[in-house]
């Protein structure tokens, strides 16, 4: 079985991500932390998470993210799945944050889509059903 273990973002400011993904993950920790030098630039830098998987962050990003409308590759979104998305959109909203987008009509999920302070776009998703068909279904709606 393969799994994803860590996410690993290079950010700005920590402080200002750790408000995020704080407000998402209220049972996340810092796990530990340091400094260090990527190709001759000092960092600092954060693993965010539980036991088993965590968020890395790096503090020696220099400038913006990809254009989110635009064709640029790389990284478009990254999703998690919560039992409760009321309550993640509730904490970030309390934090500051406000949903980006909206996901589309389902009646198997309900899902919404935030901009990190980096500029990374972060989806939560809430399946309504245990059923993987119904769960995974990409017919258009």
């Amino acid at each position: 079985m393969i799994h994803l273990e860590h996410v690993n973002l290079v950010v700005r400011d920590i402080n200002a991500s750790l408000a995020f993904y704080q407000a998402a993950f209220p049972h996340w920790t810092v796990r530990g932390g340091g400094e260090g030098t990527w190709y001759g630039k000092p960092r600092n830098w954060i693993h965010f998470g539980d036991d088993y998987q965590y968020l890395a962050f790096n503090d020696d990003g220099e400038a913006d993210n990809r254009d989110l409308t635009g064709h640029q590759v790389g990284l478009a979104h990254f999703a998690f799945v919560t039992h409760d998305l009321d309550g993640v959109v509730s904490r970030l909203a309390q934090a500051g944050f406000e949903v980006d987008k909206e996901g589309a009509i389902d009646p198997y999920r309900r899902n919404v889509y935030f901009i990190d302070p980096d500029g990374f776009e972060v989806e939560f998703v809430e399946y309504l059903t245990d059923h993987p068909s119904k769960r995974n279904s990409y017919e258009m709606r």
